[in-house]
């Protein structure tokens, strides 16, 4: 086993925590964890604890030419992707060089659940419950417009159903997954880990108590059997490994019930608050070190409901 393990992230400019729980998984394996960040820019939060290395945008034709020289002059073990178009990206170079290592697997998989109209294809062909298609909706519906390939909510459009009729004799809204908006709702994000033999080693459910920026600043682990059967389920038919985050909904009916649990989306990486279901006692950075080194991975499934609360801190930069 190596001594010393250099992981490089794919736009993890503020995952200074995670970093950190790396660092301290390496040292439960008697391992020197050395950290790199391959950012568009230097001030980062995660300069704190890598060195930053001035990346290319990741449609850049020439992005895997440069990765090879930046892996290869700072003898990168490990990419770690954090954002949805580096976990492609970081699939098929490890394809292309046995030497380095992803925890990530199924580059095709990983493409189509960044499409939203092909994944929610795929959903319902797998029977998986999702929001109502569009023009399945009443009248008393309103109507979400995901970009295709948005993230970050970023571009939803919410529409009544005439705005809709229209909406969908246009060009434009081939670009959209179109659903019935659950205005009265209950999310949920599920962090998992599932090793490269296919077993699903934890599917840790929490709900997001609030956001600030497009980040979690407060979330708390919750058992929940029905998403995590579901959970159990879609991450078997999907076949992929390594991180994967799972975002489900629960409709709040009139009388306050909870309705049935409906899958959002799959983002087959680490999400911002992963670090949550790892105090509660999923060890994923363990995991993925583990994987790296060639151990065994033992199943969690005895994790704590806890909550976490985030602040704010500055990284200085002198000039």
């Amino acid at each position: 086993m190596k001594q010393a393990v250099n992981i490089m992230f794919l736009g993890g400019a503020k995952r200074v925590s995670m970093g950190r729980m790396l660092i301290a998984a390496g040292a439960q394996l008697g391992m020197e964890v050395n950290l790199f960040s391959y950012e568009l820019s230097r001030e980062v939060p995660v300069a704190e604890i890598a060195t930053v290395i001035i990346g290319r945008r990741w449609n850049d034709p020439e992005l895997a030419e440069h990765l090879h020289s930046v892996v290869e002059e700072n003898a990168i073990d490990i990419l770690l992707p954090f954002v949805d178009p580096a976990v492609e990206a970081a699939i098929r170079y490890c394809a292309s060089d046995p030497e380095v290592w992803t925890p990530g697997g199924n580059a095709e998989m990983a493409r189509l659940m960044f499409n939203k109209t092909e994944a929610d294809s795929l959903f319902r062909q797998l029977d998986i419950p999702v929001p109502d298609a569009a023009d399945t909706c009443s009248k008393d519906c309103r109507i979400i417009a995901k970009p295709r390939f948005g993230s970050a909510s970023k571009g939803l459009r919410i529409l009544s159903l005439d705005e809709y009729c229209q909406f969908a004799l246009t060009e434009e809204s081939s670009g959209f997954l179109c659903q019935r908006y659950i205005e009265n709702r209950k999310e949920y994000t599920v962090d998992c880990y599932v090793a490269h033999n296919g077993e699903i080693i934890c599917a840790v459910p929490r709900i997001r108590l609030e956001i600030a920026g497009g980040e979690v600043v407060s979330t708390q682990t919750i058992h929940d059997e029905e998403i995590e059967q579901l959970s159990h389920k879609l991450l078997h038919q999907l076949k992929l490994t390594g991180p994967v985050t799972l975002q489900f909904l629960r409709e709040i009916n009139p009388d306050g019930t909870l309705g049935r649990a409906m899958l959002m989306e799959v983002n087959p990486r680490l999400g911002g608050g992963a670090v949550c279901a790892i105090h509660a006692g999923a060890d994923i950075p363990l995991c993925i070190l583990k994987e790296f080194a060639g151990k065994p991975l033992t199943p969690c499934r005895d994790w704590e409901d806890v909550k976490i609360c985030r602040y704010m801190q500055e990284v200085v930069f002198r000039h």
